[in-house]
């Protein structure tokens, strides 16, 4: 009976009650170790591969208690699984070389490639590179800078021609020819100035009869000037500034000049199809030299097209047009891909509402088939192989039924034809292809999963031999639980929002929680993890007497346009009514979750998004800690922003600025700033700082001296967020402190 009478008392203090049970010192103790105390955990959760050149055979480590290893060679055809060395003998080498004592079970190795002939591998032992012969037991270094299987990147801009009998160079603003045998030079442009001169890049037709120059007029410059308050090598600040443009800034104005090596006689390409660049990219010539195409990005981000110049008069026309009303992902879902020998080409496009592949005829400049098509989207083309006119890809949503953001395997031919996924357990799958297209190694698993890894055919998906399940024997013991896996519906009551919740290891139900949204909203992806991982940041913040949540709220990526046009000239949106809806969702399920106490935090985008949920929702986020946050889009960098609020600036522009809302402030507010931030410029910071005194709102701030971005996750810094939590949410004050 005492004791019954102590509990309901403990109900009806609430939070004076959990005082005494959370953000204790112990808490902290128990929070700061786990990463510690999980680490080395896990066997064989991404066992890595080196596939042999002839795509039958690869090595990979397997990871055995007590930190011993052994190398084995997996035989794919064969289905056969072998050591791929003595490793006693190695080992026995290994001492003889290094002159010191080394286990067969504890090579040095930190990596290994298969050479082309099969008795050669080649490791990497102390930061030195060797070449091993596994028959004869042989040792031969090898230069620093030799990687085995990779080729020097081919570079499209060059000074030399490609027959090697010219060389171009810029003097005076101007672009001159040299010849290379005779050296006499002769001039190619003359209406390059200081303002807009010529630069050096420089394309050369594969027949070396013609070139593709560009006059460019610089972008303005936009300085941004950062204080260094505490230098290590002098006790007076320093100044550093950097250029960094910003939306609305005005861009390099770039002209295409085609250049007649034999007649030197030059064209200046009309721009009436790309009149406005945000940029040109993808330079390069047909391999007949025909034609000269490039990516016309608009200002804006709602037109892309390719475009081609003839090489004999100039004329511009496009061969792929992709616009819309809102915004082209350029940055994250773009895939252009010629088919060698033919005239056709492969583009990525979400005009169906969907990310799908469609093929286009290039002579036509229609479409001829889209490729994939769905209520799915294609996350990534992985590989392309014009021979046998089949691509594969990664897609997302494909199973209804499954984590739409869960990545899958899929293969299809270039005429829209024999369309199969290759990968199908609900589970997020993590692929690599042999370098002969005929098999891929998948590694499957799921936050509440471990990883299984497994050898399948390209061709259907058929198992072939399992590799490596991950074993987390030790983690279980060491008291590790995962995430829970949540979804709850989304503003519009039908579509579903997925997520974690993390708890605390020594969770009971019988207590209330206060919870903890950590957030980051930014656009270009989606966030929430979806593979095995033995340690989360979260389960530390959890640790202290916290439900901590993580989701994906609308106007984020890699689900339908529809689903991301939400951020369009809205980034304050950052999906906080999906958000809101989800966390109600997940405390109707379990009370303990005590929705009268929520904070949130995050960085960057994710710094931007805390301030906002505060200001605009300050009945539903108490607490929020603010770090290193684009709070107004008119102070942050120019691709980003632009992209997603447009372009020219607007008033949505000020609307959404943390700084013109500061005044709305009512919760308990962090701000943190590296005051030598290069990403985020630290006077959006600053601003805020200056509205919210203006408005004589009360707030609490961190200026990190020699900081840089995202310095909240500093370990004091982190300690602060924390303290920050434990006094405000859970109203104790941190123990030691």
């Amino acid at each position: 009976m005492w004791r019954y009478g102590v509990a309901v008392w403990c109900l009806v203090l609430g939070a004076a009650c959990i005082a005494q049970a959370q953000g204790t010192q112990a808490d902290y103790d128990r929070a700061a170790g786990l990463a510690e105390l999980y680490q080395g955990k896990v066997l064989n959760a991404k066992p890595t591969l080196a596939w042999h050149p002839n795509g039958l055979q690869f090595i990979y480590r397997q990871q055995l208690p007590d930190k011993k290893s052994i190398y084995y060679q997996i035989d794919v055809p064969k289905g056969t699984r072998t050591e791929a060395f003595d490793h006693e003998r190695l080992a026995a080498e290994l001492s003889q070389l290094l002159k010191k004592p080394i286990e067969a079970q504890r090579l040095p190795i930190t990596e290994v490639e298969p050479g082309n002939d099969s008795a050669l591998l080649y490791f990497r032992i102390e930061g030195e590179r060797w070449q091993y012969d596994r028959y004869q037991g042989k040792f031969k270094k090898q230069p620093t800078t030799f990687q085995p299987g990779l080729r020097p990147p081919f570079t499209r801009s060059r000074r030399e021609s490609p027959d090697g009998t010219w060389r171009l160079i810029v003097r005076n603003f101007n672009v001159v020819l040299v010849d290379q045998k005779s050296k006499v030079e002769v001039p190619l442009t003359k209406d390059g100035t200081a303002e807009v001169p010529y630069i050096e890049q420089f394309y050369w037709s594969p027949n070396s009869k013609k070139v593709m120059l560009q006059r460019v007029k610089p972008a303005q410059e936009h300085k941004v000037y950062l204080i260094e308050s505490s230098p290590r090598d002098q006790v007076q600040p320093k100044l550093h500034d950097m250029n960094y443009l910003k939306p609305g800034d005005t861009l390099a104005q770039p002209t295409l000049v085609l250049v007649d090596l034999l007649t030197k006689q030059s064209i200046t390409l009309a721009n009436k199809h790309f009149p406005n660049p945000y940029s040109l990219t993808q330079m390069n010539w047909a391999k007949d030299s025909s034609r000269f195409t490039f990516l016309y990005n608009q200002r804006g981000h709602q037109a892309l097209h390719w475009l081609a110049a003839d090489a004999d008069t100039g004329f511009v026309q496009p061969i792929i047009r992709e616009t819309s009303a809102t915004f082209i992902d350029y940055a994250a879902k773009f895939f252009l891909h010629p088919v060698e020998g033919r005239q056709q080409a492969i583009w990525m496009s979400e005009r169906d509402g969907w990310n799908h592949l469609y093929l286009y005829d290039t002579k036509t400049m229609e479409v001829k088939k889209q490729l994939t098509q769905g209520p799915w989207v294609v996350r990534k083309v992985v590989k392309t192989d014009d021979a046998n006119q089949q691509l594969w890809f990664t897609c997302g949503g494909f199973y209804a039924e499954q984590d739409p953001y869960q990545l899958h395997l899929g293969r299809i031919n270039y005429d829209g034809s024999g369309l199969t996924i290759l990968t199908a357990s609900d589970a997020h799958h993590i692929t690599e292809l042999s370098p002969t297209n005929e098999y891929f190694v998948d590694s499957a698993s799921r936050v509440d999963v471990p990883t299984i890894t497994e050898v399948r055919s390209a061709r259907d998906g058929k198992l072939l031999m399992e590799v490596e399940k991950a074993d987390i024997t030790a983690l279980r013991a060491a008291g590790w639980q995962p995430p829970e896996r949540f979804v709850a519906n989304a503003r519009d009551g039908r579509t579903n929002i997925y997520g974690l919740i993390h708890r605390p290891s020594n969770f009971s139900p019988t207590k209330r929680y206060p919870v903890i949204e950590y957030i980051y909203a930014g656009p270009q992806d989606a966030f929430v993890p979806k593979d095995f991982r033995p340690y989360y940041r979260l389960q530390s913040m959890a640790d202290l007497g916290f439900i901590v949540v993580q989701m994906d709220g609308m106007g984020t990526s890699n689900r339908s346009k529809a689903f991301h046009d939400v951020c369009w000239k809205n980034l304050g949106d950052a999906g906080f009514p999906d958000r809101i809806a989800w966390i109600k969702a997940a405390a109707a399920r379990y009370p303990y979750m005590d929705l009268s106490r929520v904070g949130i935090y995050g960085g960057s985008a994710g710094g931007q998004n805390t301030l906002r949920g505060m200001l605009m929702y300050p009945d539903f986020y108490r607490v929020g800690v603010a770090d290193c946050g684009c709070h107004d889009n008119r102070m942050d960098k120019i691709w980003w922003n632009e992209l997603w609020m447009s372009w020219p600036i607007g008033p949505h522009y000020a609307e959404q600025s943390n700084v013109t809302q500061a005044h709305r402030l009512q919760g308990k507010l962090l701000l943190t700033v590296g005051e030598l931030d290069r990403n985020v410029d630290p006077a959006s910071t600053m601003q805020v700082v200056n509205a919210l005194i203006k408005a004589n709102k009360d707030f609490d701030m961190i200026v990190v001296p020699g900081g840089g971005h995202g310095v909240g996750e500093s370990p004091y810094m982190a300690r602060r967020r924390q303290d920050y939590f434990v006094r405000h949410l859970l109203g104790v004050e941190p123990r030691g402190r």
